[in-house]
């Protein structure tokens, strides 16, 4: 795709409004073995990622589940799409019960070319506003790349934390997880697209669930802290429903070091800034 073809989509924008439904925020609870908020409560950090999805027939989609490409994103065809990371500011909290609105603007687009082939990265920031002041800014990384073996394995230790929790992924929590947020990607709940399409060895643990319950972790340990900024990274799948863990440690005054992963190594690496 050539570069001017590419600079097209940068500056698009959509505005998504939605309710902030009480229904909606018990079935994720329900998922994560959470509390639900109440009525005007605070959602949970990364619980915005289960609202404002479009709600696209299925007729709409691509083979793989996800919305066929060339709408608000760019086209990508014959590439696998990831969530690949992002970085978050928190400003106040969304609250529960309550109407807000996100604005999605694309703030780059980029062809590179690394060892498994070509890859698109998208870069799209996302402001979620409730009464009309900005409650959250975050920019999402998205790479497309060409069909290619997955990278399973770091090698590297997993660090010593501060914290630690055990996660086991079973095939359940990720169904019920893309069915909060309304996510049609078949490799979380399509065993023979997963492995027979897109050559892994069983289904994929999301990434924005990983960093869910890795952000989780960090604020039972530290439940004085005020969250400001979160960065995460995907540096490789996890599978389930082999189990992994989520962990932390302090790196600094109001920063911390937080990652997740397995016997196999590190999978997901985040950085959080708090007061």
């Amino acid at each position: 795709m050539s570069e001017s073809v590419l600079s097209a989509w940068i500056g698009r924008s959509e505005e998504v409004h939605d309710h902030l439904s009480l229904t909606l925020l018990q079935r994720i609870a329900a998922t994560l073995g959470e509390p639900a908020p109440q009525a005007g409560g605070a959602l949970p950090p990364l619980w915005q990622w289960c609202f404002f999805q479009p709600a696209v027939v299925e007729a709409g989609l691509g083979g793989d589940g996800h919305p066929a490409r060339g709408g608000f994103l760019p086209p990508a065809d014959n590439r696998n799409r990831m969530w690949a990371g992002g970085r978050i500011e928190f400003h106040q909290p969304l609250r529960a019960g309550a109407d807000a609105k996100r604005i999605s603007t694309i703030l780059k687009v980029e062809e590179k070319h690394g060892r498994t082939g070509a890859l698109l990265f998208v870069t799209v920031q996302h402001d979620y506003l409730q009464d009309g002041e900005l409650a959250i800014r975050e920019e999402q990384d998205i790479v497309y790349r060409e069909p290619s073996p997955p990278k399973l394995a770091t090698g590297a230790a997993l660090p010593e934390g501060d914290w630690q929790e055990p996660v086991t992924p079973s095939p359940t929590l990720l169904f019920r997880y893309s069915a909060v947020t309304f996510n049609g990607h078949r490799i979380h709940y399509d065993w023979p697209y997963v492995t027979e399409i897109e050559g892994y060895p069983g289904l994929v643990v999301h990434g924005p669930l990983i960093a869910t319950l890795n952000l989780r972790a960090f604020c039972r340990a530290n439940p004085q802290a005020r969250l400001r900024r979160f960065a995460y990274r995907g540096l490789r799948p996890l599978i389930a429903p082999q189990n992994f863990v989520v962990g932390g440690r302090r790196s600094g005054t109001g920063e911390a070091e937080l990652w997740a992963g397995n016997g196999d190594g590190i999978a997901q690496q985040a950085e959080v800034q708090f007061d």
